[in-house]
């Protein structure tokens, strides 16, 4: 496509309208103006096509409009769309059931439902103070768990999240997240991540935060608007022991990095470790709004009335989530493995031609590219990857930022070889493009 088609006439016209009415705080990327989308393809309203890279910020999990979710709500619609939580109904009994079936812990499970991942963060707080009669928690660095005032408390990612909106909630101490790309912390150990906990223990918990006064540790296991960085390897084992060691309750936030998006059903699978309160949302529902907790049965005893909402067990977001869950078990999690260990070989050969590519790292169809200014220092290069984006974007390329100098690899677990070929072409031709400019 002509970089002087985008945006085209109709997208100038609704960019118009929507800058007239709609609140300025979305930071919006760059002029797309979505009309419809397959799989992992999607045109904007004047016709033009693109590869989808970011899949609505990991959300469109079974790519855009796939025919068996877009029956599954045509036909709960048809039935009844809302009946409220204050009563049953089937659905809501049947994707609870498959959800604390795939629970990445042994224990039964039980399940709250919400609408969005900062939903289920706010109920994950609650439950663990409720539960523990503890009221401090544990988060890290360059976390992201959502914007209400209680998961605006452990988000650490920017701080244009927190600016003006002071107080948030008490009780919540950050540590450093163990990146092993950039470690903040000097360490001796053998791995980084045992350093992370050691600095927990030795200095939170002995100068900050008493450990029998800290309810639960908030983490995500693959940091999502942090920039997509994968932990050292021995972190969750090392921090599984150290929330034995107190009665902490490990709360594994997979709203981002879960549904199959790493490969497994729950990104924390990957080190063997079982949380004891999950969140979920974004890629469960396949785009419907759908949110929640699983915890371990003994762990989700509040008393009735003790925490709810309206839309809780909405039968258009279960349904669409009930099969949102039969595609990702069968194939789409495994594709996504595929997919992304090809997709890891392919984006290692083009960083060997552009030094500019500082990291690449991730699991599944979960990847991070991170631009550096020197590979000495790691600096991040955050103009130098704005510049590929936008010239991805005008190339024919969705994708998304994240931390300071990265851009995600998350697309639908759809997702083709073919695609992924197309898609990488473009984006060494956007990184060419920004490399002809200079890197600052």
């Amino acid at each position: 496509m002509e970089k002087s088609c985008i945006p085209g006439p109709k997208a100038k016209e609704l960019l118009k309208r929507d800058k007239a009415v709609i609140s300025q705080s979305y930071p919006r990327a760059y002029p797309f103006i979505m009309d419809h989308g397959r799989a992992s393809e999607v045109w904007d309203v004047d016709g033009n096509r693109y590869i989808d890279l970011a899949a609505g910020i990991a959300v469109c999990s079974t790519g855009h409009s796939h025919p068996k979710v877009v029956k599954a709500i045509k036909e709960q619609a048809d039935r009844f769309l809302h009946i409220s939580s204050d009563f049953y109904n089937p659905i809501w009994i049947e994707f609870s059931e498959k959800m604390a079936a795939i629970a990445p812990f042994k224990s039964p499970a039980k399940v709250f439902l919400g609408n969005s991942g900062t939903e289920a963060v706010e109920a994950a707080i609650k439950l663990a103070r409720i539960h523990t009669g503890r009221q401090q928690f544990i988060a890290f660095f360059g976390a992201f768990h959502g914007r209400t005032i209680g998961s605006l408390s452990f988000t650490a990612s920017k701080p244009v999240y927190r600016h003006g909106f002071m107080p948030l909630m008490n009780g919540v101490v950050h540590a450093p997240y163990p990146d092993p790309y950039r470690s903040i912390l000097a360490s001796n150990a053998e791995d980084y991540g045992e350093t992370v906990v050691k600095y927990i223990e030795d200095v939170l918990f002995a100068r900050v935060m008493p450990a029998e006064d800290c309810a639960g540790i908030l983490v995500e296991p693959i940091q999502g608007e942090g920039g997509y960085i994968v932990p050292s390897p021995t972190f969750f084992p090392a921090l599984r022991r150290l929330c034995d060691k107190y009665n902490i309750l490990l709360i594994d936030d997979e709203v981002q990095a879960g549904v199959g998006r790493t490969g497994k059903w729950w990104a924390i699978e990957h080190w063997g470790v079982e949380p004891d309160i999950v969140c979920f949302a974004k890629g469960i529902a396949s785009g419907m709004p759908l949110g929640g907790i699983m915890a371990r049965e003994s762990i989700m005893d509040w008393p009735k009335g003790a925490h709810g909402n309206t839309f809780g067990g909405n039968p258009i977001s279960c349904s669409a989530g009930l099969a949102t869950l039969d595609l990702v078990e069968n194939g789409l999690m495994q594709n996504a493995a595929e997919m992304g260990e090809y997709t890891m070989d392919a984006l290692a050969e083009i960083q060997v031609r552009h030094p500019v590519i500082g990291n690449v790292r991730g699991k599944g169809l979960m990847i991070g590219v991170d631009f550096i200014k020197d590979p000495e220092t790691k600096t991040p290069a955050k103009e130098f990857r704005n510049r590929v984006e936008h010239n991805a974007f005008l190339r024919g390329l969705i994708t998304l930022g994240c931390g300071e100098s990265v851009i995600r690899i998350a697309p639908p677990l759809v997702i083709t070889r073919e695609q992924i070929d197309e898609a990488l072409g473009i984006f060494e031709a956007a990184i060419l493009e920004a490399e002809s400019e200079g890197i600052d």
